[in-house]
């Protein structure tokens, strides 16, 4: 079959619905696990039967979905604190006695940690914020016919040391409003960072504003971008006709006092000392109005640790419900999820996480609380890490098979005894992305 650009593609569905999720550490592996994945997909696909897919456009979509949304949960586990026994659940968790002015994460060595006394606390003062560079053209008539010729137009931009030409018409009757949100979304629809609006004026009239998304100047920079049409190879003066070439308000770096020391930053969003990422949120009154980050103390990031862990947990069975409609595989899917935390019902109820019909965990935030600051903490929170290894091992399991809960009809078993691998059992969906490129 020739290319078929359908909108509904499976391959483009996969690139715009699922590339945007972040890539986290947990992607990455190393031989020997990559030599095991290969050996369980082996082993998988030589013990599957023959099956046919009725619907391959809408399962794809179906398995896709759930294998990415087992991996994200995967590494949400995997984040607090790591996948040994030993790490599970122990993540760090940093504080801010000031949020108004600065939020913070701890991103140190867990093992190296040990209940704050060997991560040092840091005092912040913020001077200024990390601001982005804002050009607003003209404010014209809304309304009011642009007073230019007719034909093919163009402009270029400078950033990040590239250049890039922007051509558009301008036809006869355009109004200046027209040409503004011309431009506005050919800009912001260029992904090139930056981000275009038109705003409104008074008595009628409207500008173009263009902003960076990325804050702070280098120190051999100036401007994080330009405009400019005086080297353009199409017809020029639209540029000083809007004034998007007017720098309204240039970028700023993020100034502040570390334990007293000057500091300086591109970005209100950064690193102290490999140990906490910080978000800088507000100015401080004046350098003696500190805010100051550390670490919690073991008990309360434990329960900030199970709190998120239901909370992703609940996410995922959020997500599942968006594929109900594929009816008995899904079924099966949230049945076994939700049959992992029924296993623990009683015990969870001890310590404040109440397991509902729909399987969904609601957490009693005082009881949770009040069972961290007993002595018998690591016995009493064992069946948190128990339910938590059983949650990793079903991820992983999804991501294997995804295709186990897809609706299909099997077409023949295997041979017992004389069975072989197939390599297209198991990874359907793969084949089934690309069905409509071959």
């Amino acid at each position: 079959m020739a290319y078929n650009a359908i909108q509904d593609n499976l391959y483009n569905y996969y690139l715009t619905a699922y590339t945007p999720k972040s890539v986290t550490k947990y992607d990455t592996h190393k031989r020997s696990e990559l030599r095991s994945l290969y050996n369980s997909m082996v082993k998988l696909n030589k013990e599957s039967p023959l099956y046919l897919i009725p619907n391959a456009r809408e399962s794809a979509k179906l398995a896709v979905g759930i294998k990415e949304n087992a991996r994200v949960l995967r590494n949400q586990i995997a984040s607090l604190g790591g996948l040994n026994e030993s790490e599970l659940l122990q993540k760090k968790v940093a504080y801010s006695d000031r949020e108004d002015i600065v939020t913070a994460e701890y991103i140190g060595d867990v093992t190296n940690a040990g209940d704050g006394e060997e991560v040092p606390s840091l005092e912040l003062s913020v001077r200024t914020l990390a601001s982005e560079q804002t050009n607003l053209g003209n404010f014209l008539p809304s309304d009011q016919g642009i007073p230019l010729a007719e034909g093919t137009y163009s402009f270029d931009i400078g950033i990040n040391d590239l250049n890039y030409e922007f051509q558009f018409n301008i036809n006869n009757g355009e109004t200046n409003l027209d040409i503004q949100n011309r431009l506005s979304r050919l800009i912001s629809n260029a992904g090139i960072g930056l981000k275009a609006e038109v705003v409104s004026g008074e008595d009628g009239t409207t500008s173009l504003k263009i902003q960076s998304e990325a804050m702070g100047l280098k120190p051999s920079q100036n401007e994080i971008f330009t405009v400019s049409d005086d080297n353009t190879s199409k017809t020029s003066g639209v540029v000083g006709y809007l004034g998007i070439d007017f720098v309204s308000h240039q970028a700023t770096n993020a100034t502040f006092l570390l334990n007293g020391e000057e500091r300086e930053a591109y970005s209100n969003n950064f690193t102290l000392g490999k140990l906490y990422e910080v978000n800088l949120h507000g100015v401080s009154a004046d350098d003696d109005d500190v805010a100051t980050i550390g670490l919690k103390r073991d008990s309360e990031s434990l329960a900030d640790n199970i709190s998120q862990l239901a909370g992703n947990y609940n996410n995922f069975l959020k997500a599942m419900d968006a594929y109900k409609d594929s009816r008995d595989g899904m079924d099966r899917l949230r049945g076994e999820f939700s049959g992992v935390a029924s296993l623990y019902k009683e015990q969870l109820h001890t310590i404040g996480l109440e397991v509902q019909d729909d399987g969904h965990i609601n957490i009693d935030e005082d009881a949770l609380s009040a069972a961290t600051e007993d002595d018998d903490i690591k016995d009493r929170f064992q069946v948190v890490r128990d339910m938590t290894q059983q949650l990793y091992r079903k991820t992983n399991q999804i991501s294997l098979n995804p295709m186990k809960y897809v609706n299909k009809t099997v077409v023949a078993y295997k041979n017992p005894g004389h069975n072989f691998a197939n390599p297209y059992v198991t990874s359907n969906y793969s084949g089934m992305m690309f069905n409509y490129y071959c």
